[in-house]
């Protein structure tokens, strides 16, 4: 498995985290279990490279082990799970400013 993709799946893992954990935080935005991996995942896959791009300044990495070393790594799950949580967050601001259900307590 390429480095690219490696940090991919770690990224959306970390993202889903990210998601359940900030719809267990904030009960005014949950969307529930699966609304919350959903948006983490694709939070957490945009969220990581974004701040990889950042961190990295924009370069790729030249070196397949990238993914292995724990800078990388800590790239990789930080900005995850940070990017999925702050999508699910969006998600049901949006959700709460359509008028959607409210949340189960």
């Amino acid at each position: 498995m390429n480095a690219y993709l490696l940090n991919l799946v770690i990224q959306i893992m970390a993202g889903a985290v990210g998601g359940n954990a900030a719809g267990a935080l904030l009960k005014q935005f949950d969307l529930g279990p699966f609304g919350n991996s959903i948006a983490g995942i694709i939070g957490g896959g945009l969220g990581g490279q974004l701040l990889n791009m950042i961190v990295s300044g924009g370069a790729a990495s030249g070196s397949s082990s990238g993914a292995l070393q724990i800078g990388s790594l800590l790239t990789q799950i930080v900005g995850g799970g940070v990017g999925g949580g702050i999508l699910m967050v969006v998600i049901g601001l949006i959700r709460q400013a359509m008028g959607g259900p409210a949340p189960r307590a």
